[in-house]
């Protein structure tokens, strides 16, 4: 039976604006090329289910709308009855700490916007309840045939996702003006020479007795010029 493409169906949720920013290769490049909803023949001489087992496949969904994809599957699985063939949904994300009107945020970015991936035993029931969830457009496969990942590609993603520093990230950039806000030199203004992300640190060229003197802040010690 073939049944609606919900890759041309609106997904329905309030639009959310998300700015991401790929980091390493995406699950797309990971598992070629994805496939259109057609529902996979897994054992096309016979017609009976292939048992491929507990593996990790990835879903392609509307950019911005990863979580909400995840809670809409995770509330299919329980009223379906389908725990016992899809286990766990993931959204990749990595913390982040963010500089921002002088404080530190620590915040959740998105590894592979677009992408939320699923561990499951593939069945042709358990791929129409996932492809079938609002939001979903594809599985990422090879053909008509989703393909699950690689353990060393699982885990590299987990690996991202466990990492204990949290990276910083912040907008300054080398060359920038910038105001000192806090310290001894409270004030000074001057420009950044260097950037230290992993000890939060900037060098920043100021005019000291008419010489140019590097000095090394904090992050939360200056401020943009605007």
């Amino acid at each position: 039976m073939m049944m609606e493409d919900a890759s041309e169906v609106t997904p329905g949720f309030d639009e959310v604006e998300v700015k991401v920013e790929t980091l390493a290769e995406t699950p797309e490049q990971m598992a070629t090329k994805p496939v259109t909803s057609q529902r996979p023949s897994l054992s096309p001489s016979t017609g009976h289910q292939e048992n491929l087992g507990r593996r990790w496949y990835v879903i392609h969904t509307y950019s911005g709308y990863e979580n909400k994809v995840k809670r809409a599957l995770e509330r299919r699985i329980e009223s379906m009855d389908m725990r016992d063939k899809i286990f766990r949904v993931v959204v990749p994300t990595i913390e982040e700490t963010e500089i921002k009107n002088g404080a530190r945020h620590s915040v959740q970015r998105k590894v592979y916007p677009g992408y939320v991936l699923v561990e499951m035993t593939m069945t042709d029931e358990s791929w129409y309840v996932v492809r079938n969830t609002q939001g979903v457009t594809s599985f990422v496969g090879s053909g008509n045939k989703p393909t699950p990942l690689g353990d060393d590609e699982m885990g590299l993603i987990m690996k991202q996702m466990e990492a204990e520093a949290p990276k910083i990230k912040t907008s300054f950039h080398v060359g920038e003006a910038v105001k000192i806000v806090d310290g001894p030199f409270s004030d000074f203004t001057g420009t950044i020479d260097s950037i230290d992300n992993a000890k939060s640190k900037v060098t920043v060229m100021v005019s000291i007795f008419g010489r140019e003197t590097p000095l090394t802040l904090d992050f939360l010690q200056i401020e943009k010029i605007v």
